[in-house]
């Protein structure tokens, strides 16, 4: 365990490094979310077990904070990214029930493709200013989809871990 001015104590987590921070904002349905410190595996796979180092803590705040302090740009970008992989990839399946064997969704908007992206399982701190926030999808649970912002703008939208 360590401890930093703003994360407070910093300990290993059950996907890495956590603090005593949490992520809060009503538009997801968890009211508290787990925030990650750096990488949860080494280049080789392997679990890391060292901390992050002060600097690293020191730089995964600044980061934090300036995520944060745009947080609804940054929502709206998320939202705007996750509707078009919708369009992109699922809704040729959602939207046709003869492939679906369901009636369509008929999701063709941002803010009807919301409801399906409430369910935020964590956030991740990482170097070079990147955050990958990681939701468990409801119309595919078994990839999720996962966010890379780095320097405050969405660099990748995949899968988990895929980004």
């Amino acid at each position: 365990m360590t401890t930093h001015s703003y994360w407070g104590d910093v300990e290993e987590d059950w996907a890495g490094y956590s603090s005593e921070i949490y992520f809060s904002y009503p538009f997801f349905d968890i009211p508290k979310t787990k925030v990650f410190l750096g990488d949860e595996y080494d280049e080789e796979g392997e679990e890391i077990e060292t901390p992050p180092t002060e600097k690293q803590l020191t730089a995964f705040a600044k980061t934090y904070r300036v995520f944060i302090d745009n947080i609804e740009n940054n929502l709206a970008d998320l939202q705007l990214k996750s509707f078009e992989r919708y369009k992109r990839i699922y809704a040729k399946y959602y939207e046709n029930s003869e492939q679906s064997g369901e009636p369509p969704l008929n999701i063709d908007s941002i803010e009807k493709h919301n409801a399906y992206i409430k369910d935020l399982m964590y956030l991740r701190v990482l170097d070079n200013k990147t955050i990958k926030i990681t939701i468990r999808y409801k119309l595919d649970t078994e990839h999720g989809i996962e966010f890379k912002f780095v320097d405050g703008q969405i660099e990748a939208v995949g899968g988990i871990s895929e980004t």
